[in-house]
């Protein structure tokens, strides 16, 4: 494995673990707040943006490299 393969599979799976860490945090969150189901539906919509967000770009790059 050289040293770009590992930096690619690192970045993925630490922002996967760190996106699945998020998703606990607002879960948490709508669940002591006591947010009901529009006020969870809009946090989680606010990450959902947020990561959409870093999977465009991701495409973006690698449409663009091509």
């Amino acid at each position: 494995m050289s040293f770009e393969q590992f930096e690619t599979w690192s970045l993925y799976l630490g922002v996967g673990g760190l996106i699945a860490f998020m998703v606990f945090i607002v879960w948490d969150l709508a669940k002591k707040s006591k947010a009901g189901r529009f006020g969870t539906f809009i946090l989680f919509l606010a990450l959902g943006l947020g990561l959409l967000g870093f999977i465009i770009k991701t495409l973006l790059v690698e449409v663009i490299d091509k």
